[in-house]
């Protein structure tokens, strides 16, 4: 039946094939002219793509000292993704895997999971990660795909400017000003997963210096599948509003205010355990709620073009019910920083902020957390420093953030970085950074029972005969105050070169050694029979450390003027050891197998005549041996067709290659893994 199922799918993307190859001719013509923005930029051009996340401040990709990837706005228009994750599949380094409908694991570097938690994910500068366990709820992080103005993703620590938990990457979504999205905009479709999606801005202006935008957009998803085929059960939907209003003052000001609410509801299939004798694990249907809001400020004042000081401040709060824990948080923070020249050699840009969160959790007998409700402050301060060694050719930059939280006390996270340009044409840097990533209240204050894990001996080698036999016995994981910050010193290196008008390359290697990571040490006695039921305990600890190194290589290749070519191609190899006292067995081979080590992207944008668009990506992704999950290939296909100048269509096909595959596993709470399937959808896009 899932074989006939897909037949229609598959005619659909015949079809696109069909027309593209019965198209006369390779030219652009007026038509196609107006909407190949893409293939009209020069190899030199995206180079010049400007980024501000690695030093907070304006600057080209190519005279970056990071390893950086921008995701512009027409790659997002013809990616054919629907969300923020599917978007970022496309950045070599990059390790982003789906969980099941909704859910996502996405990491840079490796060490990726359900709860990854060493990449900090920013929205207009607002920090979108959660303290509950230092990483990101992907289901609610969305925008207006069409409001965004790039993506920027740094691979390897940014925490001298962005602090803690900035370990192994930085992502900054970064959205248009309201001036750039004037005008009434509808768009909208509907396939065999993606069920119905729809969203409407309007843009307009009150006067010259003042602009305003407010968006609506709603999505429904359908569940994805079991390994048998059957239902996962984790359809759902989530509706999402909001605004912004951008005010040019004359004085030399830019103002801006926005916000948004969302809402959704999504299907739940968890695995539960019964709360009394015999403890017997169960699957429990349901659906969970998610819900919360944001609004944020930020005022930045130009003194003069090398001077310029930025206020920004947001609150935020989220709201989630699970059948295992319902959390509600609270969040405010404000952040300022000011970039002066030094004289002629020197630019120096130093700033603080000031973070409080507040949380309150209603605890399950599976999930719990003591103290119930908690709340966090976080005081930082950072400086750094651009020196031009020599005028055109040569820069260093020096830096440090310095924080205090209240799980560890005063942190410090210091980076240098060199930029050489030996020739117009190319780029040589290198950097040294630390970066830490501080406890959160998981690692803290968790207390997470479960069926225990057979054969007897594989996750507690000294347990011997004496572990009792499963159910009457649940294993549980306890939190711990003295838990310290995992600490990371990187080391990298990165070459650009724009081999010639259509060819461009970028090399990016690192070495990354990390000391002090998450370990689960065996309780002592292993086996507690003096509480109800038994527990087979472990409490966390800092006993792994290790190494990790790897590159990434990315060439971008435009054979002719309406066809352009993107190659991406990353290498990781991880290497983690228990330190003497250290007494995990599993978590060292977990991390160490559950990121790809070989990843491969290829993608094509073909502007065809009469207004027409061709879009393939291809993509590898090596197996994953610790959570048993077999490497596979990926193809998505788009057709575009820009109807008119305010009219586009298109039709695209995901995950081609197969029925459906598993990406990844839950391996921090017990769950079944979910496949993803082959899915086709159309999409309208109307612009008044």
């Amino acid at each position: 039946m899932l074989q006939l199922s897909l037949v229609p799918q598959f005619n659909l993307v015949a079809a696109c094939f069909s027309l593209a190859l019965m198209l006369p001719g390779l030219g652009v013509d007026s038509a196609g002219a107006q909407q190949g923005e893409l293939a009209n930029l020069s190899v030199e051009q995206l180079l010049d793509l400007t980024v501000s996340s690695v030093a907070r401040r304006e600057e080209t990709v190519a005279h970056s000292a990071a390893a950086v990837d921008v995701i512009t706005q027409e790659h997002i228009r013809r990616s054919g993704a629907l969300n923020v994750p599917d978007l970022l599949r496309l950045v070599p380094g990059l390790n982003v895997a789906q969980l099941s409908a909704h859910g996502w694991a996405i990491s840079s570097r490796g060490f990726n999971e359900d709860f990854a938690n060493k990449l900090l994910v920013l929205i207009d500068g607002r920090s979108v990660y959660t303290p509950l366990f230092s990483g990101v709820f992907w289901d609610v992080q969305d925008t207006l795909l069409e409001d965004i103005d790039r993506i920027e993703v740094i691979r390897g620590p940014g925490a001298t400017l962005w602090g803690a938990n900035a370990v192994n990457g930085v992502i900054n979504i970064i959205t248009k000003k309201s001036a750039e999205t004037q005008g009434l905009l509808f768009s909208g479709g509907s396939g065999t997963e993606e069920r119905a999606f729809g969203s409407v801005r309007y843009g307009g202006q009150i006067s010259e210096q003042l602009h305003y935008r407010v968006f609506g957009k709603w999505n429904t998803r359908d569940s994805s599948a079991l390994s048998d085929g059957s239902d996962a059960h984790d359809a759902g939907d989530i509706a999402r509003g909001g605004f912004r209003i951008d005010w040019n003052a004359p004085s030399g000001s830019f103002v801006t205010l926005q916000g948004d609410l969302y809402s959704g509801q999504i299907e739940e299939r968890t695995e539960r355990l019964r709360a009394k004798h015999p403890f017997t694990p169960y699957e429990e249907l349901g659906d969970y709620h998610v819900s919360g809001g944001n609004i944020l400020g930020r005022w930045t004042h130009a003194f003069s073009a090398s001077s310029e000081f930025v206020l920004q401040t947001y609150y935020d709060r989220s709201n989630r019910s699970t059948a295992l824990v319902r959390e509600e948080r609270d969040t405010f923070d404000i952040d300022l920083q000011h970039r002066l020249a030094l004289g002629k050699r020197q630019t120096l840009t130093l700033g603080g902020g000031y973070r409080v969160t507040a949380d309150a959790i209603a605890s399950t007998f599976e999930l719990g957390f003591d103290p119930a409700s908690r709340t966090s402050n976080l005081l930082s301060a950072f400086l750094q420093d651009e020196i031009t060694l020599v005028e055109k050719r040569l820069t260093l930059t020096l830096g440090s953030k310095f924080e205090h939280n209240d799980y560890t006390g005063f942190e410090i996270q210091p980076s240098a970085r060199l930029l050489w340009i030996p020739a117009s044409r190319h780029s040589i840097w290198a950097s040294v950074a630390r970066a830490v990533r501080t406890p959160s209240r998981a690692e803290d204050d968790i207390t997470l029972r479960q069926a225990p894990v057979y054969p007897q001996g594989a996750l507690f080698p000294r347990a011997g005969p004496n572990l009792p036999p499963s159910p009457a016995a649940v294993t549980t994981v306890f939190g711990a105050d003295d838990f310290r910050s995992e600490k990371l010193i990187a080391y990298e290196a990165g070459y650009r070169v724009q081999v010639s008008d259509r060819l461009s390359a970028d090399l990016a290697l690192f070495y990354n050694d990390y000391d002090e990571l998450r370990s689960l040490e065996p309780n002592d006695p292993l086996v507690d029979f003096t509480q109800s039921p038994a527990t087979i305990g472990v409490t966390g600890g800092n006993l792994l450390e290790g190494e990790t190194y790897g590159g990434e290589l990315s060439l971008d290749f435009q054979p002719v003027k309406w066809w352009r070519v993107r190659a991406g191609y990353a290498y990781l190899q991880m290497n983690l050891h228990r330190k003497d006292a250290g007494q995990d067995t599993v978590s060292e081979y977990g991390a160490e197998r559950s990121s790809p080590r070989n990843q491969f992207v290829l993608r094509s944008f073909m502007d065809l005549p009469r207004g027409f668009e061709f879009d393939a990506t291809l993509r590898y992704v090596d197996s994953l041996a610790a959570i048993q999950v077999d490497s596979y290939v990926a193809l998505d296909l788009r057709l575009g067709w820009q109807v008119s100048k305010n009219v586009e269509v298109s039709i695209a096909g995901r995950n081609l290659l197969d029925a459906r595959h598993v990406e990844s596993r839950p391996t921090t709470i017990a769950g079944r893994a979910t496949e993803v399937e082959t899915s086709v959808f159309g999409k309208i896009t109307i612009r008044f």
